[in-house]
């Protein structure tokens, strides 16, 4: 297990734990966060924890190409009254992610250094956040960190409506032009919209180029 010191550095990801843990310490400055995602590297820990620094092998990914979209989406996407807009409340966006209970998850991993963090980099242009709007309500939405490499490191997403989160997340997809999407980890979610598992090596590739 690596410790972090205030050295704006992170270990080979090789070094990392079976289950993808590479160290801990460290803090969220910007610096430090462009780093690790231009390095495959990526935070996720809750309150209760140390900061801890994840590059799992393997990586779940998404390829713009492969987006499978079902005959029910492509449906609700033709007939829903959704309005997807883009950067346009990345604060609500990140707040809503940190609030919304999942299963098998107690408290969040969204914490208020992370937003703080993470709304550095929004500023910075970094940091993306996806709005779904129903009656000029925001019902769902996500976000993630692009390091001007073509690759979309997905962060987070809600939805306090039925679909919401999919649609944004689809709808941005088709409208952008990234050679592929990090998912970090699995889901039954992103499965279903034709993500899968790469090897880190390859993953990693994505990044250089």
């Amino acid at each position: 297990m690596y410790i972090l010191d205030h050295n704006i550095k992170f270990p080979p990801v090789s070094k990392a734990s079976k289950e993808g843990v590479l160290a801990i310490g460290g803090d969220l400055c910007a610096e430090r966060l462009l780093l690790a995602y231009k390095s495959g590297i990526f935070p996720w820990f809750d309150d209760e924890e140390p900061l801890i620094w994840w590059s799992p092998d393997p990586r779940f990914v998404l390829f713009p190409k492969q987006l499978k979209v079902s005959k029910s989406m492509k449906q609700v996407l033709r007939n829903s009254n959704f309005e997807i807009t883009i950067n346009k409340d990345f604060e609500s966006v990140i707040n809503h992610c940190s609030n919304i209970i999942r299963g098998g998850q107690e408290g969040t991993w969204i914490t208020k250094n992370m937003k703080d963090a993470y709304l550095k980099l929004h500023e910075m242009g970094y940091a993306k956040s996806i709005e779904v709007w129903l009656d000029s309500e925001l019902v769902g939405g996500l976000y993630g960190i692009d390091v001007n490499n073509g690759v979309f490191c997905g962060e987070s997403m809600f939805s306090l409506v039925s679909n919401a989160s999919k649609v944004g997340f689809i709808t941005f997809i088709q409208n952008s032009n990234y050679k592929l999407i990090d998912c970090q980890v699995y889901t039954n979610h992103l499965e279903s919209l034709g993500a899968k598992d790469i090897s880190r090596e390859e993953f990693l590739k994505y990044l250089d180029n």
